[in-house]
């Protein structure tokens, strides 16, 4: 393409930044000429005569567009006065004018990156949140007490209702414990986890983004809350029918209706909250991280721990109806397909609604050996009062751990190389005075949550004593044993998740999707088990005591 003027031989020069086009020549007129923004030189008529204006006279021009040469060479005939300067488009240039050209755009590319930066409109890369121990601890500690009363009160209510009927005559309902309260684990958390980096990272600042992320994971978690309901009643009937050695079909199909009701209805109420949390959050400028776990797991607890009770309860008395547990299984399951349609539509949930349920199943069973556990425990007299506390410790453990994994996961996100980037050096396993010694911020952010573990149980046990719950006696013996058994089940668990998180990212496969599962049912695991061992310990030393709260 070349430009020309019938009054000048050369090439004019070109200033882009401005739009326009500018041919000077020395001791001559100035020949405008406008550039389109796409690229396309349209011809512009100079309406004052071009031999009365010389460079550097202050002289405005009014620039007027050309559509049709014929109907402006007809205009030329009726008023001979007007000097136009018409600048044309030669599709058909030679070899020099087309070096020209191509050093002209050459010149006016460098002009427009050093002059002119304003059209540059690429969204800035979100810039990492600056956190001192101070604020993660100020923005932590307000939402892990709120967790962790959601605990305390999710513990009196399993006080209470262990001595309902249908605890008392379906013992396996107690194995649905931890696992339907793990899918705050499993699934809200794990949602939580991925709303909040997807917030950090930028990709829920439209509207329209927002909406599909929204839309597309509360129906992945439906799916998933309903299969993994279905799947922990299976096991609360096996783990119940291997020790006993009968089955029995009406109460396996009341565990599966309890089971799958339970999931359905919690996992959409805790969706929700979770949603509202992190918008909130990010619209007043506190990282979600260190927020949405914790408040997902403050009303967790005790929303899915009544609706098991409420939704058994309800099912046990309908137990000599043939129809009515089976519909209640039908009419969830069936809804499945919808849920399933509706994810796969939305390209962030689309791969996990096919790779997202080994660690929901998997992290599944770890809880249910955690609920078979408390099932043999619980129902010895002796140990009754082991039920006020369970909740606790495990929504602890599995709140810090959770707030900890979604913290490095989004800092891996943000500052890491890709996800099983081939060419990067695999991670070391982390020693314990690496993850809570070194000095980046994961380490740090480590620190505070284990600091936060004394001070939050003697709280706790405090409220537990002053409500009167439980059947336990707060004896200094039984306070050192159950604040070791948390030191420890945290401690653990934080150190595992520096390497989990590492280890995952560094196999292409995202943490906020496969680590929070697996950390939060290791966390129900080693919270039931160590309580538990807690409990035999203080029984063989003889601090004995199950009066309280009878």
């Amino acid at each position: 393409m070349v430009l020309w003027s019938k009054e000048q031989d050369k090439v004019p020069d070109i200033d882009m930044s401005s739009g326009a086009i500018e041919e000077k020549k020395e001791g001559g007129p100035l020949t405008p000429a406008f550039l389109n923004s796409n690229s396309t030189v349209h011809p512009v008529i100079l309406t004052k005569g071009s031999e009365d204006v010389s460079p550097g006279t202050g002289v405005e021009f009014e620039l007027t567009e050309v559509t049709d040469f014929n109907e402006r060479a007809g205009e030329n005939g009726e008023n001979e006065e007007r000097s136009e300067i018409v600048v044309a488009l030669d599709c058909r240039a030679n070899a020099k004018g087309q070096r020209e050209e191509d050093a002209l755009l050459e010149n006016a590319s460098q002009s427009n990156g050093s002059d002119d930066t304003s059209t540059d409109h690429s969204p800035e890369p979100p810039v990492p949140l600056k956190e001192t121990s101070f604020t993660i601890g100020l923005q932590v500690v307000f939402p892990f007490l709120l967790a962790g009363f959601g605990t305390v009160a999710a513990g009196m209510v399993l006080d209470i209702v262990q001595h309902w009927t249908v605890f008392t005559e379906v013992s396996e309902v107690f194995i649905l414990v931890p696992a339907l309260l793990g899918l705050k684990g499993n699934l809200e958390m794990t949602l939580a986890s991925r709303l909040s980096t997807a917030a950090n990272i930028g990709q829920m600042d439209t509207a329209k983004d927002m909406w599909k992320m929204i839309m597309g994971n509360l129906a992945l978690i439906q799916v998933q809350a309903t299969v993994v309901g279905f799947l922990a009643s299976i096991a609360a009937v096996i783990f119940g029918w291997i020790p006993e050695g009968h089955f029995r079909m009406g109460h396996a199909v009341l565990l599966c209706a309890s089971s799958v009701a339970t999931a359905f209805i919690a996992s959409l109420l805790l969706g929700l909250i979770m949603i509202g949390v992190i918008i909130a959050a990010r619209k007043v400028g506190i990282n979600p991280d260190n927020v949405a776990t914790p408040i997902a797991a403050s009303l967790g607890d005790l929303i899915t721990l009544s609706l098991l009770a409420g939704v058994s309860t309800g099912l046990y008395k309908e137990l000599e109806n043939d129809y009515a547990n089976p519909l209640v299984c039908a009419v969830f399951v069936a809804m499945c397909p919808l849920w399933v349609l509706i994810a796969r539509r939305i390209p962030s949930t689309r791969e996990l609604l096919y790779s997202g349920w080994e660690p929901v199943i998997i992290a599944m069973a770890i809880s249910s050996v955690g609920g078979l556990i408390l099932d043999k425990t619980v129902t010895n007299p002796n140990f009754a009062g082991m039920a006020v506390f369970t909740p606790v410790i495990n929504g602890v453990g599995g709140n810090l751990v959770a707030v900890q994994a979604s913290r490095i996961s989004t800092y891996l996100h943000m500052n890491g190389l890709p996800m099983g980037d081939p060419n990067h050096t695999p991670r070391k396993c982390p020693t314990p005075c690496t993850s809570f010694f070194g000095s980046s911020v994961n380490s740090r952010s480590s620190r505070v949550l284990f600091l936060l573990v004394a001070p939050g149980h003697l709280v706790f046990l405090y409220t537990i004593n002053s409500l009167r719950g439980g059947h336990t006696t707060l004896t200094p013996v039984f306070i050192t044993f159950y604040m070791g058994a948390a030191l420890l089940q945290v401690i653990i668990l934080l150190y595992l998740a520096d390497w989990m998180v590492h280890w995952m990212w560094g196999r292409g496969m995202d943490p906020d999707n496969f680590s929070i599962p697996y950390l939060t049912a290791l966390g129900d695991l080693l919270g039931t088990g160590f309580l538990a061992l807690c409990f035999h310990m203080r029984w063989f030393i003889g601090d004995r005591d199950s009066n309280l709260g009878n």
